[in-house]
């Protein structure tokens, strides 16, 4: 994976953002995450309360690289007053959360509709 544009997608459901990696998400390179967070976390800069759902659907098998990532982004809509929530995780990746104990610094939906449900809520 070479082009970071290409690696995640924005959606916006009213005031939420949805973002939703590329299925290959674990190639990003650690050189190109700077950029990648740049992408991602400038709509999140502009919400007054950012509100943001990482759909992990697409989404086989991630590691540190995307964990990292996720946590940045956790720390900027935390210090914001917003809130992030993950949704369609498969059991690999609910397994990994919780071996790293990020299932508990994170909401995980089973989908898009229920964590956007939840936000709104």
């Amino acid at each position: 994976m070479s082009d970071f544009n290409e690696t995640f997608e924005l959606n916006w459901h009213g005031n939420t953002v949805v973002i939703t990696p590329a299925s290959d998400i674990e190639n990003l390179k650690w050189d190109l995450v700077e950029q990648a967070a740049e992408v991602i976390m400038t709509p999140m800069r502009e919400m007054e309360v950012p509100m943001v759902v990482f759909d992990l659907s697409e989404v086989s098998y991630f590691g540190s690289v995307f964990l990292a990532l996720l946590l940045r982004c956790h720390k900027l809509v935390k210090s914001a007053g917003g809130e992030l929530v993950l949704c369609g995780a498969t059991d690999l990746a609910k397994e990994l959360l919780r071996i790293t104990a990020l299932d508990t610094l994170w909401a995980i939906y089973d989908t898009r509709e229920e964590a956007l449900e939840a936000l709104a809520g």
